[in-house]
């Protein structure tokens, strides 16, 4: 068991511990204040605090931990053995030299996010804001390579030191913004569809919305049977989160009343887990959460504990403290709708800490490390380099042995109009993650 002594306890740094040392690395540790406890306590030994005690591994703290108000200060960036850290430190005994569960703590809790910035057009953090970008760490782990830094140092004195085995895992998850391209908009949109298409001339796609509307054609959107394929197939841990919302500009799914979508949502419950997609201005009028989540409930008959905000459109803290309100469990917002990596700079699943309240709180945290959107718009990349830059990242993840989360749509796994190939990048992305994975039993 590990003895880990610290100045004081304050929440920040209870969440940080059991963070680091249970969840990360899989130790059994205790905790005290006492010196006299610490020295007494046979085995390994680690502290945190101003000065070191005798001989033990030593990360010498800063303030952080044992604030309770968000400040704006400067956050030293710089690199140890090729590694981007924070919160550097000069304690002559000091293991690491930089404090490694402030860096932790300063990552996961987002505490940047607290901070005036610049929003983008919707209202939105934009990555560009975030320390990880402006350094260009942000398609690392950090959190997770940091922790192994650490453990590296703990083995080197106390061999014997047991760690939990972690293993690489995957998550599948498909946003179901708009399920028909063409199907279940009713007569007025169907032909405000059609005039639009005229005026750009557009012929095929005036014969393609006849041809699903009045002669049965399969909508292009309609690819949820291939999901399901692939889903079985590789045996995927699947998670479809739908937009069950009436339209706005930016929400254009079809009716929470159609009973074709409804049909295919109960259809695909038996198949995967089910999320809420809470819709553009859930963010401004909290109330439509509780309308959608109701929606959706009474249809599939089962509780929704999973949510993505659509359009990743949402603000620390009052976002999240409204699906815990809720009763959500688990959010898979944490990323960025423009850029791939790690927003939260961790590949493996987390509690949200509010900073405001100063509490940790039961809503689990599920950062994803790339959107086909992301790729295909935000990064403006091709489909060669952006199976590329998938790879990459899910090595990222296999290196520390965390979560891997993607995101797709249904459109771009249609193979229709701008997306056309991207339905293979798809397919390419699970065949190595199976591969990486050795087997794709063990995704």
């Amino acid at each position: 068991m590990l003895v880990i002594y610290i100045d004081r306890q304050t929440n920040r740094l209870g969440y940080t511990i059991n963070l680091l040392f249970k969840e990360i690395l899989g130790v059994d540790f205790m905790v005290t204040t006492s010196k006299e406890t610490f020295i007494a306590e046979k085995g390994e030994k680690f502290s945190y605090s101003v000065n070191s005690i005798y001989d033990e591994i030593h990360i010498t703290s800063t303030n952080l931990l044992f604030e309770t108000s968000v400040n704006n200060f400067e956050v030293d960036c710089f690199e140890k053995d090729g590694v981007p850290c924070l919160f550097r430190t000069y304690g002559k005994n000091d293991s690491l030299n930089f404090d490694v569960l402030s860096a932790i703590f300063y990552m996961v809790s987002r505490y940047e996010e607290y901070l005036p910035f610049m929003p983008d057009k919707h209202s939105r953090y934009s990555a560009k804001e975030s320390i990880a970008y402006r350094k260009g760490f942000i398609e690392k782990p950090v959190v997770n390579i940091w922790a192994n830094m650490l453990k590296n140092v703990i083995l080197e004195k106390y061999p014997e030191m047991n760690f939990a085995k972690k293993t690489f895992s995957f998550t599948n998850t498909i946003d179901v913004d708009m399920a028909y391209y063409y199907k279940g908009k009713g007569l007025y949109r169907s032909l405000g569809g059609c005039f639009r298409d005229l005026l750009r001339r557009d012929f095929h796609s005036i014969g393609e919305r006849v041809k699903v509307l009045l002669f049965g054609k399969q909508d292009p959107y309609d690819c949820f049977e291939f999901i399901k394929e692939i889903h079985t197939q590789y045996k995927l841990k699947t998670i479809l989160f739908y937009l069950f919302a009436f339209r706005t500009d930016f929400d254009k799914n079809v009716s929470p009343y159609n009973n074709k979508f409804q049909l295919l949502v109960k259809d695909l419950a038996d198949y995967t887990n089910v999320g809420i997609h809470p819709s553009y201005y859930v963010y401004e009028q909290e109330e439509k959460l509780q309308e959608q989540l109701s929606l959706l409930k009474n249809l599939i008959h089962l509780d929704i504990n999973f949510s993505r905000f659509h359009y990743l459109r949402y603000r620390l803290p009052v976002s999240y403290r409204n699906l815990i309100d809720n009763r959500i469990s688990d959010d898979f917002s944490m990323g960025y709708p423009n850029c791939v990596g790690f927003r939260a700079g961790i590949a493996s699943s987390f509690n949200f800490y509010d900073l405001e309240r100063d509490e940790e709180t039961n809503l689990r945290l599920h950062p994803f490390a790339f959107m086909d959107v992301a790729l295909k718009n935000g990064l403006h990349l091709n489909k060669t380099q952006s199976f590329e830059k998938i790879k990459a990242l899910a090595d990222e993840v296999k290196r520390v042995d965390g979560e891997l989360i993607s995101i797709w749509h249904n459109e771009s796994l249609s193979d229709y109009k701008e997306w056309q190939g991207w339905r293979n990048i798809y397919k390419n992305q699970i065949e190595y993650i199976s591969k990486i994975n050795n087997t794709s039993k063990d995704i």
